[in-house]
C-alpha cells in the first residue's frame, strides 16, 4: 500500500498494509529483520492509523533498540557454525575449511561473503539431505525432492507432492535444531497438518524434540542477523 516515516531519533520506516480481514489498527516489528509493518482494516483513513503509530513511536524504538545487531560477514568476523562460534579467517588453496574454532576462507577480502555463503550452504545441504533420508527411511515414505532457499517466515515446508524445502541458515544453528526441523518436515509426508497424529509421528522420529523446538523458538530469529553481502 505505501511506505512513511516517523520523525525522530532515530526516524522510523513503516509499511502500510490495508488488510479486509483486519479489525483494527495493528503495529508489527518483524524478529527476522526489523521491519515495521502497520496494518489498516478497511474503511479506516490512513492519517488516523499513522497517528496511532505516532503515539506507539516510543514501544516502536523500545522494540527495535532490542534487536540484535547485524553482523556483515567478513574476514575477523564471527558466525556460529553447527552451533558453535567460529572466526572467519583467511585461508589458503581453494576450498573452505573448518579448523577448530575458525573458518579459513581463501580469495580475495571482498569475495569471501559469497565464497562463504556458498560453502554454508554445501553444508546445509549435505546435512539436511542426510538427516531428511534417515528420517524419511524409519517412516517408510520418500521425499520427492530437496531445496534450498533463505527463507524469512519459515524453516521448512513440505509440498503436496512430497517435495522438502528447508532454510540454509539452518547449518548455523546447533546440529540437534537442524534435526529437528528435518523430522518435522518428513512428518509432514505422513500427516499434512499440526494433528497430535502430527506431532506422534515427530516424536516417533526424534524422541524428545521439544528442547530443539525451543531453541528455535528462542533463537531463531538471530540467525538471520549475519549478512552475506545481500
Amino acid at each position: 500500500m505505501g511506505h512513511h516515516v516517523l520523525p525522530g531519533n532515530p526516524p522510523v520506516a513503516l509499511i502500510l498494509r490495508r488488510s479486509a480481514r483486519a479489525r483494527r489498527i495493528s503495529l508489527r516489528v518483524s524478529g527476522v529483520d526489523g521491519r515495521v509493518t502497520l496494518t489498516l482494516p478497511r474503511g479506516v483513513a490512513e492519517r488516523k492509523a499513522l497517528e496511532f503509530a505516532e503515539e506507539k513511536a516510543g514501544w516502536l524504538r523500545k522494540q527495535l533498540s532490542q534487536r540484535p545487531d547485524e553482523v556483515l560477514v567478513g574476514l575477523g568476523a564471527e558466525l556460529p557454525f553447527a552451533g558453535t562460534p567460529v572466526r572467519i579467517v583467511a585461508g589458503q588453496g581453494r576450498s573452505v575449511r573448518a579448523e577448530g574454532d575458525a573458518l579459513h576462507v581463501p580469495g580475495a577480502p571482498e569475495d569471501v561473503p559469497a565464497r562463504l555463503r556458498a560453502w554454508l550452504k554445501a553444508q546445509a545441504r549435505d546435512r539436511l539431505a542426510e538427516a531428511s533420508d534417515r528420517y524419511a527411511a524409519a517412516l517408510g515414505r520418500p521425499y520427492s525432492r530437496l531445496t534450498l532457499r533463505d527463507t524469512r517466515s519459515r524453516w521448512g515446508s513440505c509440498s503436496h507432492n512430497g517435495g522438502l524445502m528447508y532454510s540454509w541458515r539452518l547449518i548455523l544453528a546447533p546440529g540437534d535444531v537442524l534435526d529437528y526441523v528435518a523430522a518435522h518436515e518428513v512428518a509432514h509426508l505422513a500427516e499434512m497438518n499440526h494433528s497430535r497424529a502430527f506431532w506422534d509421528t515427530v516424536d516417533r522420529l526424534k524422541p524428545g524434540y521439544g528442547p530443539a523446538r525451543r531453541w528455535l523458538r528462542d533463537n531463531g530469529s538471530t540467525l538471520h542477523r549475519y549478512r552475506f553481502g545481500d
